[in-house]
């Protein structure tokens, strides 16, 4: 695959990078999740990507996206992993009947899913969450070279969690902890950047 796109078989890669930085950082994110929630979105994040990079992704980028989606519709019913699932559904739109989506478009990709789980969550900018993270990647996208993307994005999700300090969550369980919450980084958050952390490892 050439650095300036990828296929079905990049992603294939993707998600087995991803899956093992989800079960590495399962503890951690269980811990981040139960001061401010179940406590299981460790289990969420590594479960979905263990499903999703064991499935049978057909050629079609699209097709092979709303697998991803239905492997964590498989084994997750949580708030998070909804959305998970719902972003994958609305990049598998953009990308379906290709067989490689050029880099440029990697941002839009991100932006629908960003959108898709805004509408499903009721969430909005600003309210401390993974969306807030999904918002900044895409502005640090934009622009970025193909080779530069991966550390791009990983900047702009921890930017995420230090402009968000000292701020409270305002949507789902953790806005019933408002104080506590502000001096915590949400942790749908810093799921994303242990997902990002974990693709960008092994490039």
């Amino acid at each position: 695959m050439a650095a300036d796109s990828f296929d079905t078989a990049a992603l294939g890669v993707a998600l087995q990078r991803v899956a093992q930085g989800a079960e590495a950082a399962a503890a951690e994110l269980n811990a981040a999740d139960g001061a401010l929630g179940d406590g299981d979105l460790g289990i969420t994040v590594s479960r979905g990507f263990a499903e999703a990079a064991a499935a049978a992704l057909p050629e079609d980028v699209g097709l092979a996206l709303l697998e991803c989606a239905k492997a964590f519709q498989r084994v997750s019913s949580s708030s998070y992993g909804t959305l998970v699932a719902t972003g994958f559904m609305a990049a598998a739109k953009l990308a379906k009947g290709r067989s490689a989506v050029p880099a440029d478009e990697v941002a839009a990709l991100v932006a629908a899913a960003r959108d898709a789980m805004m509408a499903r969550g009721k969430g909005a900018l600003g309210d401390k969450t993974v969306l807030d993270s999904l918002d900044r990647v895409v502005e640090g996208l934009k622009g970025a070279a193909p080779e530069r993307m991966q550390e791009a994005a990983v900047a702009a999700a921890r930017d995420t969690l230090v402009a968000f300090k000292g701020q409270p969550c305002r949507l789902g369980r953790a806005r019933m902890f408002a104080e506590k919450s502000a001096a915590l980084d949400d942790p749908g958050q810093l799921a994303f950047l242990r997902i990002l952390e974990s693709l960008a490892a092994g490039s």
